[in-house]
This record gives structure tokens, C-alpha cells and sequence, in this order.
């Protein structure tokens, strides 16, 4: 008998590493967060993560249903989407709002462009900034962290019925014993009263903001996490945190009476969460060496200056888009030039 040889393509070595394994440990660093958003803001931001959760799963498996293919739900990545859509809104958004939110996630913002692999942009992002657009009153509603009746009472918006407005929340926070408590987060403050925050309780996290995105330091030990088993580009993070640091300590240095120290910008709003876990987002980010940086860097300077400069208090969501629309371009001019090739010619 003849020997059978049999030629492949590369790559000939494979890390025994599936899709499933790097998201089902995405959604373990999740959980900590997920925890403690809980801890701080109660029932409510409980509530709010299962609904998300279950709204994006939910229509994941209609989509694979109506449209003959098996269910991709065993990948665990739309309930990455799930846990991050739940984890960026105000604890008390209501639930119907949020279940909208699901569906946005993936049905446009993944299953559109094919499923898993092909979205051009994070879908959880894709569903914030729809949500903004849609219930821009509703998305403002932050409520204070540790408030006394968290843990048995839900916030007065959580069950808001569609289309009827509900109930004010001055009453359920001053109920809550919470001294001097405008409504307002750290980066809304500092924005439009000039009003400085102390550092550590951006730190960990107790202060007003979305569910997840207050414990600066948890949601970096959990992202180191994800870093060191290798199931994260720690330089996507690596560049977009220096870069906002960097830029907003020249705006800083300019001015201090009038900018914020930059260490104050890298632990407010979304921008922790956003450089851990939605920037590396590895479908939707570039794939070549200084793509990445340029990539990262980008994110970080649009930040800093949408919340410098822009009409907004934060700029996390849009600088990641932004840039996730700009990748396929920044993969395209920074491809390594083939050996033996001429100025710009590719192999």
C-alpha cells in the first residue's frame, strides 16, 4: 500500500483553546463585576442583567430558529453581550427598555452581519448607543450606590410601564438616607458644575453610573485575569488607557484650574470597562501588530476629547465605535510589508 501524503494549509499548530472556552472565561471575569453591581445598586441591577441577558439569548435562538441554522447560544458570546448591554445602563432603566436593548444587540447589531465573527461593531455598544437615541430621559436616570433599601426594594423606574411615565425617583432617594445626591455622575459633575471627585471612590466604585462600570479596580483585576490566561490582547487596553492618560495630562497641565487630573479620567465613566472588555473585542478591533496600537491609542484620544470638548460627559461608547467602524482601514494601511517586497508592494 502506497503511503498517503497529505498536505495542509497553515497554521499547522493549534492551541487547544476553542471559542467557547475564551468566551466562557470572558463571562467569568464578567461575573465578579456582575456581583458587585449587584452589591452596590440591589435588586434592581439584578433584574436589569437577567433581562438583558435573557432578551439577548431569547432572540439569538428566534434568529437561528427562523433561520434553519443550529443555535449558536452554546458559544457563550451573546451572553457576553447579555451581561455588558446590563452592565452599561443605569440600574434602574426600565426592564421593557432594556429587553428592547437585547433584541437591538443582536438581531442588527450581530446577527445582520452573519453571527459571530462577521459584526463590525461590539453589539452591546450598538444597542447602548440605540437606547441613548431612543430613551435619552430614561438612560440619565442614575441612582446613588449603596442606598439602605437596595437589596429589598427595586427602583421605582425598574417596572415603568411602556409609554406611561414613572414615578419620580426624588422620593425613593430620599428614603434611601443618601446625603446631597443630585442625579448626577462623577463626569457629569465635573463637567457642567466643575465639582472634583475623590479618587477612591472612583476607585471602587462607590459613586452614581451605570450598573457595571464604577469599580475601576475590580474591572482591571478582572481584565488581568482574561490578560494572563491569554484569552485578551493586553495591548488593545495597554493603548487606549495611555493614550487617555497622556492626552488629558496635557489638557491638565495647560490648565488644572480648568481640566481634571488625567488619573481622574481613566477611573470615571465607562472608560475601564470599555478598555477592558469592549474595545478587545477581537471580531470588531484590527488584527495587525501596530493596527492594534493605533487602534487603542485612537479610542482613548477620542475619549479624553469628547469629554473635554464635546457636547457630552462621556465618550467611551462613541470613541469605540468610532474606531470599530475605522478598523478594517487601520488593518488595511498597516500591514507588515512582505519579505523581499518594494515600497508598497504586497505578496
Amino acid at each position: 500500500m502506497k503511503p498517503v501524503i497529505e498536505l495542509r494549509t497553515s497554521p499547522h499548530l493549534h492551541a487547544p483553546r476553542s471559542v467557547e472556552t475564551i468566551m466562557r472565561n470572558v463571562v467569568y471575569a464578567l461575573l465578579p463585576i456582575c456581583a458587585y453591581a449587584v452589591w452596590l445598586f440591589g435588586a434592581s441591577a439584578l433584574a436589569l442583567l437577567v433581562t438583558t441577558t435573557a432578551a439577548c439569548v431569547a432572540t439569538e435562538i428566534f434568529i437561528c430558529k427562523m433561520s434553519g441554522r443550529e443555535s449558536s447560544v452554546g458559544d457563550f458570546s451573546v451572553i457576553i453581550t447579555g451581561l455588558l448591554l446590563g452592565l452599561i445602563l443605569p440600574p434602574g432603566f426600565p426592564l421593557w427598555m432594556a429587553a428592547v436593548g437585547g433584541f437591538i444587540a443582536v438581531a442588527p447589531g450581530k446577527m445582520l452581519f452573519g453571527g459571530l465573527g462577521f459584526n463590525v461593531f461590539n453589539p452591546a455598544l450598538v444597542a447602548r448607543a440605540f437606547l441613548q437615541a431612543a430613551f435619552p430621559v430614561a438612560i440619565m436616570g442614575y441612582t446613588p450606590a449603596l442606598a439602605v433599601h437596595r437589596l429589598s426594594e427595586f427602583i421605582p423606574t425598574t417596572f415603568a410601564i411602556p409609554l406611561i411615565k414613572a414615578a419620580p425617583l426624588a422620593g425613593w432617594i430620599e428614603k434611601t438616607r443618601v446625603d446631597a445626591f443630585s442625579g448626577a455622575t462623577p463626569l457629569m459633575l465635573e463637567k457642567f458644575d466643575h465639582v472634583h471627585s475623590e479618587l477612591w471612590p472612583l476607585l471602587i466604585g462607590q459613586r452614581a453610573g451605570s450598573s457595571g462600570e464604577t469599580p475601576a479596580l475590580l474591572i482591571f483585576l478582572c481584565g488581568a485575569y482574561l490578560i494572563l490566561r491569554r484569552f485578551m490582547d493586553w495591548r488593545i487596553p495597554a493603548a487606549m488607557l495611555t493614550s487617555a492618560l497622556v492626552s488629558s495630562a496635557a489638557f491638565y497641565f495647560s490648565d488644572p484650574s480648568r481640566y481634571p487630573n488625567p488619573f481622574f479620567m481613566l477611573l470615571s465613566g465607562g472608560m475601564m470597562l470599555g478598555a477592558m472588555f469592549m474595545a478587545t473585542d477581537p471580531v470588531a478591533s484590527p488584527v495587525t501588530p501596530l493596527g492594534i496600537w493605533i487602534y487603542g491609542s485612537l479610542i482613548g484620544l477620542i475619549t479624553v476629547l469628547i469629554r473635554l470638548k464635546g457636547g457630552l460627559a462621556e465618550g467611551v461608547m462613541y470613541a469605540i465605535l468610532l474606531a470599530n467602524a475605522m478598523s478594517p482601514l487601520i488593518d488595511n494601511v498597516t500591514q507588515p510589508r512582505s519579505y523581499g517586497a518594494r515600497g508598497k508592494e504586497v505578496a
